[in-house]
C-alpha cells in the first residue's frame, strides 16, 4: 500500500510542475498544465491521456522518456496506482 501511494503522490507532485504539454484531442494542438509552462497552482493541472479511456502505455516501450510523457501517461500512472492503493 505504501508504495503505491508513494509513487502516486510522487508522479504527481512532478508532473504537476514539469510535465510537458501533450495533445489531447488529435488536432495537434499542445495543451499545458504544469507550473514550468506558465501556469500557477490554481490553474495547473495534470492532463489526461488523448486517449478516450485509459490505456496501457508503458514507459519501456517508448523511444524516449519525452514521448511517454508527451502521451499524458503521467495522468495514467497516477490513476492506476491509486486504483491499486484503493
Amino acid at each position: 500500500m505504501i508504495p503505491t501511494l508513494l509513487t502516486a503522490t510522487s508522479v504527481f507532485i512532478i508532473a504537476f510542475i514539469a510535465a510537458p504539454p501533450i495533445d489531447i484531442d488529435g488536432i495537434r494542438e499542445p495543451v499545458s498544465g504544469s507550473l514550468l509552462y506558465g501556469n500557477n497552482i490554481i490553474s495547473g493541472a495534470i492532463i489526461p491521456t488523448s486517449a478516450i479511456g485509459l490505456h496501457f502505455y508503458p514507459i519501456w516501450e517508448a523511444t524516449f522518456v519525452d514521448e511517454w510523457l508527451s502521451n499524458g501517461n503521467p495522468y495514467e500512472l497516477i490513476v492506476l496506482h491509486f486504483l491499486l492503493l484503493v
